[in-house]
């Protein structure tokens, strides 16, 4: 059985950082690349950040670049993302998830989702 996991989100004030954590139920875990979606009330799924199988590529929303951080350690089978200076619009649920791809960008190479873990941002 695959899961994955995601903790961390909660009500934070403008400005302010949190981390999400996920953990990743697989055995190759190794070989999945890893992703971070988010998705506000009425909107679409967007990305936010992709991780390859050994951390070395990493892609990021242009919107989310030089305030979002994303991480994985593949012996804990886990990956992060340390959010900071937020704002508002970063309002929503917040999916990890995995593919078989090194950049899993597009909702359409995702083959596993966690279950989200909401992140509110107030002003």
């Amino acid at each position: 059985q695959v899961q994955l996991v995601e903790t961390g989100g909660g009500l934070v004030q403008a400005g302010g950082s949190l981390r999400l954590s996920c953990a990743a139920s697989i055995r190759t875990f190794s070989t999945y690349g890893m992703a971070w979606f988010r998705q506000a009330p009425g909107k679409d799924r967007e990305f936010v950040s992709a991780i390859s199988w050994n951390g070395g590529g990493i892609v990021y929303q242009a919107s989310m670049k030089g305030r979002f951080t994303i991480s994985r350690d593949n012996a804990k089978k886990m990956v992060y993302l340390q959010m900071s200076s937020l704002v508002p619009g970063d309002t929503a649920v917040y999916f990890c998830a995995a593919g078989r791809h090194p950049i899993v960008d597009v909702a359409t190479a995702v083959e596993y989702w966690g279950q989200g873990t909401q992140v509110t941002v107030s002003s």
